[in-house]
């Protein structure tokens, strides 16, 4: 078992990968009154377990990381008569994350909460790190807020159920927290990519420890993405936009996205025709895609809509090289003369 503890401003988040769901009460506070928000698929496979909680059961899927997804949660919070000692636990990937650690960041103004995180993707990225928030108007993770968990327990062996498609999204994430920072876990990749794929225990194991030391680090350093944080949208800005318009998961887009990143980091930051080919290669080794079919002119549409887009510029993360990420202030009419595939 691993565990780390996020410093981020006057708060502390608990990491904890390879601890077992079935010891969420060791996490627990005593006096508090625990609320249990999930979804289907969860209760199917660990309902037992997680009814001795009330439970919210959300909807499965992207859309419904909704305004009206926090509405029926609060209404059942009200239902259960949830007051500021009362306690959410999020039970699931990244979008239950996501949902309920919003509604609990928002509901009387704020109480805590923790995730109990399931899929592999949500474990190296979505529950860790204090984002929180839904999607509006067509566009990603418009309204939200910084607000770091209690703890999150990441059990490797709850990956074990997930469908194939789900589970490969996850390595996306992976790559992306080596290719910016960490050129050896890159190379653990490489050699470990058909071990990776068959699930095998301690592989799983190890790429979500050290995917979990790269984001809580570059976290502690700029929680509210002011600066270094930036770097973890590798892959997002350009990958958002093909989420939007292809249907695809987050972590396929964000595989699109990269390469496309790549791609363009040849000639901006110097990043080898090379490296691009090595990346290609171990996305596609992992199951992932590495093109789209979406019109350049509609990625286009949501990028200028993005987050990360201050008047005429856009921050862009690039690489330099495996290892090494850079954060590019772009004009916006320098991206709109690009062509994106």
């Amino acid at each position: 078992m691993f565990q780390l503890t996020i410093h981020a401003g006057d708060t502390e988040s608990q990491v904890v990968a390879g601890e077992s769901y079935r010891n969420l009460a060791d996490y627990l506070q005593d006096g508090r009154r625990v609320i249990v928000i999930t979804d289907a698929n969860i209760l199917k496979y660990y309902g037992d377990f997680f009814s001795a909680y009330p439970v919210i059961e959300i909807g499965m899927g992207e859309k419904n990381k909704t305004l009206d997804t926090l509405a029926h949660i609060y209404n059942r919070l009200l239902e259960y008569n949830a007051d500021r000692n009362s306690f959410i636990v999020a039970v699931g990937g990244g979008i239950v994350c996501d949902v309920a650690g919003f509604a609990a960041s928002t509901y009387m103004r704020g109480i805590p909460f923790g995730f109990v995180s399931t899929t592999l993707l949500s474990q190296v990225d979505a529950s860790v790190g204090g984002k929180n928030g839904v999607n509006f108007g067509g566009y990603k993770n418009m309204i939200g807020a910084f607000n770091q968990p209690q703890f999150v327990l990441c059990d490797t062996t709850m990956t074990q159920t997930l469908p194939d498609r789900e589970f490969i999204s996850g390595f996306a994430e992976i790559v992306k927290a080596a290719a910016i920072r960490d050129a050896g876990l890159f190379d653990y990749l490489e050699q470990n990519a058909d071990k990776a794929m068959a699930r095998d225990p301690e592989v799983i194991r190890h790429l979500v420890v050290e995917s979990v030391k790269i984001k809580a680090d570059v976290v502690e350093h700029d929680e509210r993405e002011h600066g270094e944080r930036r770097i973890l949208n590798f892959g997002h800005t350009f990958g958002h936009a093909v989420e939007v318009f292809t249907g695809v998961t987050h972590g396929e887009a964000v595989s699109i996205g990269m390469m496309m990143a790549a791609r363009r980091s040849v000639a901006a930051c110097g990043f080898p025709q090379s490296q691009v080919d090595r990346l290609e290669h171990l996305l596609v080794r992992l199951g992932l895609p590495v093109t789209t079919g979406a019109r350049s002119e509609d990625i286009l549409r949501i990028l200028l809509k993005d987050k990360k887009r201050e008047s005429d510029f856009i921050y862009l993360v690039l690489l330099r090289e495996i290892g090494k990420a850079v954060i590019c202030k772009t004009p916006i009419e320098e991206v709109k003369g690009k062509k994106y595939k």
